[in-house]
């Protein structure tokens, strides 16, 4: 799982709980996707959960352009209750400046429309939300060895497991998509020379105080897999803080968990200094993208994340320093990613 039920108060109501936050190169413009609401939180509580998007949150795109990890730029959507059709309205809405940080400003609603229908702007903007297919892969038995480890300080046993009998555990699984796909002009007029943003992405619920409450959010994948699987209270206070606190409130934590894991496979001359690294790196839980670039998040370069790249692999190795691999690549997703918009795989 990248996000997948990462916490006590995403699972109390799973269309809050974001799996994955997914941004790289369209048809014609940068393209963000928030996964939200994953079939398998039927089989792990053992209940239907409620389809769709939930109808008191405010699900946002937050974009940072200059590199502070504040956001300058939101994209924000809302959606009404569920149809007798299973579908749902939505609303879009910018935020800019100083009303992209305030939870309670409504910001200008520059479109609208219906689940499962593609919306196209004026200026060239193109939404879509549904149920769709999982593309992202994980292997069971290695997450949650490298859970324990990153928890416990020690090498990942996998002693009685084999690349051999690796299994997808998101196979056939379906999430409800939000997929939004921006002009790259509107980006590069508050980015600067270096076409550089970093994003991340919120799930807020309307709270009975007249308020919101942020329940979840996403930048790296996999964080939460490696930091929280067995601390749930990390896990909540991660989802309910800002990117900008990120190396006060989590360097520490980071920088010495990965050094305890390295330690114990004898892969750095100096664990600390590259736990220190690794925290540098990924802290804030920023996800960083070059504007117009093809995106990779890969072992050598961290530039946005398409619905194809192999997450687990690259962040399970640079945590622990180590050639890893979980068995498994983008031949185990059944449905796979499609090269028109809105790019998510089809829902079986």
């Amino acid at each position: 799982m990248s996000h997948h039920l990462d916490s006590p108060n995403a699972r109390k109501d799973v269309r809050l709980d974001i799996s994955d936050l997914y941004v790289f190169r369209g048809e014609q413009a940068t393209v963000f996707v928030m996964n939200v609401n994953h079939s398998i939180a039927t089989e792990v509580t053992g209940h239907q959960v409620p389809a769709g998007c939930h109808p008191e949150a405010r699900y946002e795109f937050k974009i940072d352009t200059n590199g502070d990890a504040v956001e300058d730029l939101g994209y924000r959507f809302t959606f009404g209750e569920m149809g007798a059709d299973g579908s749902q309205t939505l609303r879009l809405h910018r935020l800019t400046g100083a009303e992209a940080t305030d939870h309670d400003a409504e910001g200008a609603v520059i479109a609208h429309g219906v689940t499962g229908e593609t919306v196209t702007t004026e200026d060239g903007l193109r939404l879509w939300a549904g149920k769709a297919g999982d593309p992202f892969w994980i292997e069971p038995d290695v997450l949650h060895a490298i859970g324990h480890a990153l928890t416990d300080g020690t090498r990942a046993d996998l002693s009685s497991w084999t690349p051999a009998e690796a299994k997808n555990l998101f196979a056939g699984q379906t999430v409800y998509s939000i997929v939004l796909e921006v002009p790259d002009d509107q980006l590069l007029s508050a980015a600067g020379a270096d076409r550089r943003i970093g994003v991340w992405a919120v799930a807020n619920l309307a709270t009975d105080a007249g308020g919101w409450r942020q329940i979840n959010r996403a930048g790296h994948p996999m964080i939460h897999p490696l930091l929280t699987q067995y601390d749930e209270e990390l896990g909540n206070r991660l989802n309910a803080t800002r990117p900008a606190d990120d190396t006060v409130n989590y360097g520490a934590i980071v920088t010495d968990r990965v050094a305890a894991v390295v330690a114990a496979y004898g892969t750095a001359q100096d664990p600390q200094a590259y736990g220190e690294a690794v925290a540098a790196k990924l802290l804030p839980d920023v996800l960083p993208y070059t504007v117009g670039t093809s995106a990779t998040y890969g072992y050598n370069e961290l530039n946005g994340r398409s619905l194809t790249d192999n997450a687990p692999d690259v962040m399970f190795s640079l945590a622990t320093n180590t050639a890893f691999t979980i068995g498994l690549t983008r031949d185990s997703v059944t449905a796979k990613p499609i090269t028109r918009f809105p790019y998510v795989p089809p829902a079986a």
